[in-house]
């Protein structure tokens, strides 16, 4: 028998990058892949969560003052069809970016405190069927921001005015 081990294959393998393959898809689409759409992918690899359009050009321009917004609103675009990202909008219509999204989610957000939390497609699941069937409407659950108060500002009371 040889000396040489060889590594026996694994059971586990890992999980795809989903960023890998994106300067050649940007490519595909006539986009080139530049160092200011690079460091959005890094920005956008490291996201957790939701992100505004205003706090991605901030953070791209941390690592490199030269990224304009015109270029990351147009690569966000892209983004968005090949299922990197989905936009949503917030309780004051700001554009949100998630990351990766594994499901669609509509969001709750409170008048009151400011909290907001995500809204699973099987708690909207009732007033989205009750639109599609009365009103023929189909829904994007991703777009869906309901405004309302929390159970925490609801038991403190009434809601104070400012």
């Amino acid at each position: 028998m040889s000396g040489t081990l060889r590594a026996m294959p694994s059971q586990q393998t890992a999980a795809p990058n989903p960023w890998e393959s994106l300067p050649d898809e940007l490519r595909a689409r006539g986009m080139r892949w530049t160092p200011q759409r690079r460091t959005l992918i890094d920005v956008l690899s490291r996201a957790d969560g939701h992100l505004t359009g205003a706090e991605l050009v901030d953070r791209c321009r941390d690592a490199d003052p030269t990224t304009t917004p015109s270029t990351v609103y147009r690569t966000l675009d892209v983004l968005e069809d090949l299922g990197l990202i989905r936009h949503a909008h917030g309780p004051a219509g700001r554009e949100e970016f998630h990351v990766l999204p594994t499901t669609d989610h509509g969001h709750l957000h409170c008048s009151s405190c400011g909290g907001s939390w995500e809204l699973d497609a099987s708690e909207a699941a009732g007033l989205v069927r009750e639109l599609h069937r009365g009103r023929g409407f189909q829904v994007s659950l991703s777009h869906v921001t309901v405004v309302g108060r929390c159970a925490d500002c609801v038991a403190s009371g009434p809601r104070q005015r400012a």
